[in-house]
């Protein structure tokens, strides 16, 4: 059974609660009441109030504990409201649900827990005051928190994002170099440039108007690897890479190798790796190429729930059955890390059977990606 798309599930974060930060963060609300407590109580005596001295402390720690246990609220709404920049009402309804929740919840927190120390400690009953004067007060206390805090958390987050932004991008640049350079002395395969210029080459003196084309197929496939800098281009292009490679193999295995291309009308400015379907027609010939029954490759793209899905499909063996080519799968392995650092994990490469039997690869890929 194939699994929902990424982004069909649900796309809501919660946080995640380390203990350390969790730990610091604590620590710094101890603190934080502990002043405020003698702030209090310095404001108390210079008042001229004979207090106990240990209330206050209890009432501001109280107090300031609260707000760290009922953190997590506030955490979960920066994490889903989008910026303001992208939707105020979004933005402003997320925030304003999560205060509600956050001052309701600190309130009933630091009663609850004053009376509960109250009782522990013999001073009798704890009396919070009228609620109707009191609920305000600290709704307007926990706004100026809630505020500053969700404030300096979404800095915070937005500066994680840009250091992961640049820690893909500088990742996806290695990676891109590495691929550049196996283009040049191995992912292309030695063996490929051979077969294409002995191809070309047992054609020349027969048609030289076929040989024209399939040296001009040839120099534009090594010319894209070349000169090709970025991760993806659109499918517009990747089809005419493609249509290029199928040239040589037509010229090479004749009517041994059909191609069949299905694809969905819209999607030719759809985003795709580059030189994916290369890589996926090249990997379903390889696997086959010692048969002698006729080879089908089917390439299908179309739309996908929230995303769009480019197909390979094959007549031939399938995964499992052993095959003179069969090695480590570098290039299926390859355009799984492009994919990776490319889509952050809503991406995906899929491996199936055909109806035939034959060996399907289907590459998900989000709807941002087919814009």
């Amino acid at each position: 059974m194939t699994p929902a798309p990424p982004q069909a599930r649900s796309d809501w974060k919660w946080p995640r609660i380390r203990a350390r930060p969790a730990l610091a963060l604590f620590g710094f609300c101890l603190f934080f009441g502990l002043w405020l407590g003698l702030t209090l109580w310095l404001t108390i005596r210079a008042d001229g109030g004979t207090l106990p001295s240990a209330r206050p402390f209890l009432w501001e720690v109280t107090g300031s504990l609260g707000i760290w246990a009922v953190m997590p609220i506030l955490y979960t709404a920066v994490l889903n409201a989008p910026s303001p920049r992208v939707g105020w009402g979004r933005f402003l309804g997320i925030h304003a649900v999560a205060f509600v929740l956050f001052t309701g919840l600190h309130t009933a927190l630091m009663v609850g827990t004053r009376q509960l120390l109250y009782a522990l400690l013999g001073w009798g009953t704890y009396d919070y005051g009228e609620l109707a004067f009191r609920i305000p007060m600290e709704a307007q206390k926990d706004l100026i928190s809630y505020t500053v805090s969700a404030t300096l958390w979404s800095f915070f987050q937005a500066w994680k994002e840009r250091q992961a932004r640049a820690l893909r991008e500088a990742a996806l640049e290695g990676e891109l170099r590495a691929a550049q350079l196996q283009a040049l002395t191995g992912q292309l395969h030695p063996h490929f440039l051979f077969n294409a210029l002995n191809t070309i080459s047992s054609v020349m003196y027969e048609d030289l108007a076929r040989t024209d084309r399939l040296l001009s197929d040839l120099g534009g496939l090594l010319r894209a690897n070349l000169e090709r800098r970025e991760a993806t281009w659109t499918l517009a292009e990747e089809r005419t890479q493609a249509a290029r490679f199928v040239a040589l193999l037509a010229a090479r295995f004749g009517e041994r190798v059909t191609v069949r291309w299905e694809v969905a009308p819209g999607l030719d400015g759809a985003q795709v790796p580059c030189f994916a379907l290369q890589a996926l027609v090249e990997n379903a010939v390889k696997h086959n190429q010692d048969r002698t029954e006729p080879l089908e490759v089917r390439i299908r793209a179309r739309e996908d729930g929230a995303g769009w899905r480019l197909e390979v499909e094959d007549t031939g063996r399938g995964f499992g059955t052993p095959s003179p080519a069969s090695g480590p799968g570098v290039g299926l392995a390859h355009l799984e890390r492009i994919l990776a650092l490319l889509h952050a994990g809503r991406a995906r490469l899929e491996r199936s059977h055909g109806p035939e039997g034959g060996a399907r690869v289907s590459l998900w890929l989000p709807r941002e990606a087919a814009a």
